[in-house]
């Protein structure tokens, strides 16, 4: 599924963009599948935005989005709740984890969805995370960084054509960092998709075929 965006520009940035230059917002940008994307841009300048523009969370810009043939903004409700559950797949910067629940029930509720992903896989990705003995303690629990390892398993439990991913290493150390990367790398391969990371800082964890800047 290609993405195509149409001289998008956020609301809430229109008025900071008018006379600006960008490589994303205002322009005709089409990333087409199977490619790895770079969005590099400081604080503020709506790296989050576009993630959830291309998620289907944030509807508040003049444009157009185009999922393949479907334009975001006709698309109903079943067929936005059809693309997060089969074809777009999202790694949020603030987790958005339920605190009441496990870390393993967080992931089930993603993975039950299509069960398209055996549940020994997913215990396999957490020994590999490092966080296999805490997958039956409440997210409340967890660090930060437990959190976010426990994220990005939820975000790759699911098929999808393409990754969306707003800073998701931010809590990782190095070490961390590398191990989750190349489990993405290798998911991302295995459902021959896309990805998307947004972040502050140029990094050379994946072969990135564009580098955008905001």
């Amino acid at each position: 599924m290609q993405l195509t965006l149409q001289n998008i520009v956020p609301s809430t940035l229109a008025t900071r963009l008018q006379g600006s230059a960008s490589a994303i917002w205002g322009r005709e940008l089409v990333l087409p599948m199977g490619s790895c994307v770079l969005v590099q841009a400081p604080s503020g300048t709506g790296k989050t935005t576009l993630v959830q523009i291309l998620y289907g969370l944030n509807s508040s810009y003049t444009g157009r989005l185009l999922w393949g043939n479907t334009e975001a903004s006709t698309a109903s409700d079943k067929i936005v709740s059809d693309l997060r559950s089969r074809q777009v797949s999202i790694i949020f910067q603030d987790m958005r984890l339920f605190p009441e629940l496990s870390a393993r029930e967080n992931i089930e509720l993603k993975r039950a969805q299509t069960d398209t992903v055996p549940v020994e896989m997913v215990e396999r990705w957490a020994l590999r995370l490092g966080i296999a003995d805490k997958m039956d303690n409440l997210v409340s629990t967890l660090s930060f960084g437990e959190q976010q390892r426990v994220s990005i398993i939820r975000g790759l439990a699911q098929p999808f054509q393409w990754l969306l991913m707003d800073e998701p290493f931010s809590h990782l150390d190095n070490r961390n960092r590398s191990a989750a990367a190349v489990l993405i790398a290798e998911r991302v391969a295995e459902q021959g998709a896309g990805m998307l990371l947004a972040d502050l800082e140029p990094n050379d964890l994946f072969p990135y075929s564009q580098t955008l800047q905001m």
